[in-house]
């Protein structure tokens, strides 16, 4: 079992962080002489790299609930994510195509941290 918890353990820091880069490019193209969209990216920008790096601070957690606290902020990020990314798409200041397959991601990782705190919290 052991084994198997380092490889997902491995797997969603990975995932966060080349989601990270993904985010970052997407950033990159929007039109940013758009004063809205240049707020909008900033926010998106820290709340999807947020999510990684409570990914590796909680790795590196001294207790259960110190762990568990940093998945939890990992997941209010995904969220946070999903709703600037849903913004920017809706509002017609991103190409939908980019936008959907990072919110798919978004939600996938969402997806991964969401059971194992509930785990973690004996609630599942």
């Amino acid at each position: 079992m052991q084994n198997y918890n380092s490889k997902v353990k491995i797997e969603i820091k990975q995932r966060a962080y080349l989601y990270a880069l993904e985010v970052i490019k997407f950033i990159d193209q929007l039109n940013k002489n758009d004063f809205s969209v240049r707020m909008i990216a900033q926010q998106l920008l820290r709340s999807a790299t947020s999510i990684g790096a409570n990914i590796v601070e909680a790795q590196a957690a001294s207790s259960k609930k110190e762990f568990t606290n940093f998945l939890n902020h990992s997941l209010k990020s995904a969220n946070e994510s999903k709703f600037w990314l849903a913004l920017l798409r809706d509002s017609d200041k991103a190409k939908s195509d980019f936008t959907n397959k990072l919110l798919t991601e978004t939600k996938e990782i969402a997806n991964i941290l969401a059971p194992s705190i509930l785990t973690l919290k004996g609630k599942r």
